[in-house]
C-alpha cells in the first residue's frame, strides 16, 4: 500500500491548501461572529471548482464523489471520491464551518452522486443539494424515520419534520429520506430530491450552535408537500429482503468526508501547536519520547493518531474509488476520525492554556467546530455499532 497522496492529486491539494490559507482562515472569525451571514466570498470559489468539473480535468467536489458504474474498471483508480477528501482536508485546515457552507458541495450532493440514475444526475447537476434525515423523534437511527411520502398519480406527497439540516436555507433543494409505508420498516425508506419553494415546504428556524457557526443549520416542516415521482433517487420498489441498503449507500460516500474534514480540522490545530512549541520539539524525531518534554511527548502521540486517521479515511475512498463495499471501513474512517479530532483540537487548546483559549488564536474555534464532526452523518457510539455488526456477521436486529 501507497501512503502516500497520488501524484496525480498535488497540483489540486497544493491549490486548496493555498485558498485555505489566503481566503478562508482571513474570513474564518468573521463568519464565526456573524452566525447564519452567507459568506459571498465562496460564490467566486464554487464558480472556480464548478469550471474545473466542467473542463473535463481531475473532477473534485461532494456532487463527484460515488461508486458508480457496474464493473470494475482493469488496475488501481485513484478517482473523484479520493481527491474530493484530500480537498476538504485541506479545505477545513482553513475553516470547517465555511467549507460546509460552500455552494454546490452539500452532502445532499453526495447522496445524488451515490443512487441516482443518469437521467436524475443530468437533471440536479448545478444544484446545491442538503440532506435532510434527522428528526426529532429519530437521531442515530435512521431505521425509525416517520416522514411519510405517500403515492398520488405521479406524484409523492410527503408530510414530516426534519432537523439539523445543513445548508437547509441556502440550498437549491434538499435530499429528504422517508419512508413509503411505516409498517414495511426500515425496506421502505427512500431519499427524495425536494426543490426549494415547493408548496408544503417550510423552514421554520435556524439552530445556534457550538461550531461551524457560518453554516446554516435548519429545521424543516413538509406539510402535504407534493414532490414528482422523478425525484425519487434510486429504486421505488420496495424490496424487504434487501432493506434499505440503497439509501444507506449515501452513508459510504459521506461518511469518508466528514472523516476528512476532522483531519483538516486537527492537521490545523496540530501546525499551530507546533509552532507554539517549535523550541521543545524535534523536527527529525530522532529523540527518545522518554527523553523528551511531557509536552513534545503528547504532540508527538498526537501526530501518529492524525496520522492514522489520515490513512484510514483515504483507504475508505479509495476503496469507493475502486468499487469495492466499503460499509465497515467508512464507519472505521468516521468513528477514528469523530473521536481523534475532537481529542487532538481539544488537547492543543489545553497545551497553550490561555492562548489557546482566546479569540486571538483560532485555536479555541477549531475545538468548537470539530465536535460536530463527531455528531452528524453517524454518531461515534453508532459507527462503533456498525462495525461491530460488520466483524461479527451480525444484524441490526441481532446486535442493538
Amino acid at each position: 500500500m501507497n501512503l502516500q497522496n497520488p501524484k496525480k492529486f498535488k497540483m489540486m491539494v497544493d491549490q486548496a491548501h493555498e485558498v485555505a490559507l489566503n481566503v478562508l482562515r482571513p474570513i474564518s472569525r468573521k463568519y464565526d461572529k456573524a452566525e447564519h451571514a452567507y459568506p459571498k466570498e465562496l460564490d467566486m470559489l464554487a464558480s472556480l471548482l464548478d469550471g474545473m468539473n466542467d473542463s473535463g480535468g481531475s473532477e473534485t467536489g461532494a456532487a463527484t464523489a460515488g461508486k458508480r458504474g457496474e464493473t470494475q474498471q482493469q488496475g488501481i483508480r485513484n478517482g473523484s471520491n479520493m481527491s474530493t477528501a484530500l480537498g476538504i482536508i485541506e479545505m477545513c485546515y482553513g475553516d470547517t464551518g465555511l467549507l460546509l457552507s460552500m455552494p454546490r458541495q452539500g452532502l445532499g450532493n453526495s447522496a445524488i452522486a451515490a443512487v441516482a440514475n443518469d437521467e436524475q444526475l443530468e437533471r440536479f447537476k448545478g444544484k446545491w443539494a442538503a440532506m435532510a434525515i434527522t428528526e426529532p423523534g429519530c437521531g442515530s437511527d435512521s431505521a425509525a424515520i416517520r416522514t411519510t411520502a405517500v403515492k398520488d398519480g405521479d406524484d409523492y406527497i410527503l408530510n414530516g419534520e426534519k432537523i439539523f439540516v445543513t445548508s437547509g436555507e441556502r440550498a437549491d433543494c434538499v435530499v429528504v429520506w422517508a419512508t413509503l409505508d411505516k409498517k414495511l420498516g426500515r425496506a421502505a425508506i427512500k431519499s427524495f430530491v425536494v426543490e426549494k419553494g415547493i408548496p408544503g415546504m417550510t423552514v421554520e428556524r435556524l439552530e445556534h450552535k457550538l461550531g461551524i457557526k457560518a453554516s446554516d443549520t435548519a429545521a424543516i416542516s413538509f406539510i402535504d408537500c407534493r414532490v414528482p415521482a422523478a425525484n425519487l433517487l434510486g429504486n421505488a420498489e420496495i424490496d424487504v429482503a434487501k432493506g434499505f441498503a440503497g439509501v444507506m449507500e449515501t452513508f459510504d460516500n459521506t461518511r469518508p468526508l466528514v472523516a476528512a474534514m476532522a483531519v483538516g480540522c486537527a492537521k490545523a490545530s496540530l501546525e499551530r501547536i507546533k509552532e507554539i512549541f517549535k523550541d521543545q520539539l524535534d523536527p527529525n524525531y530522532a529523540t527518545p519520547v522518554l527523553n523528551t518534554s511531557n509536552i513534545a511527548a503528547t504532540i508527538y502521540r498526537l501526530e501518529a493518531e492524525w496520522e492514522a486517521t489520515r490513512l484510514l479515511t483515504i483507504k475508505a475512498c479509495w476503496m469507493a474509488d475502486n468499487k469495492m463495499p466499503n460499509s465497515k471501513e467508512a464507519s472505521i474512517a468516521k468513528a477514528k476520525a469523530g473521536r481523534i479530532g475532537s481529542e487532538i483540537t481539544l488537547k492543543c487548546v489545553e497545551l497553550a492554556a490561555s492562548v489557546g483559549y482566546g479569540e486571538d488564536e483560532l485555536l479555541e474555534k477549531w475545538a468548537r467546530d470539530s465536535k460536530i464532526l463527531d455528531i452528524f452523518e453517524g454518531t461515534q457510539q453508532i459507527q462503533q455499532l456498525i462495525i461491530a455488526r460488520r466483524e461479527l456477521g451480525k444484524s441490526s436486529s441481532e446486535l442493538k
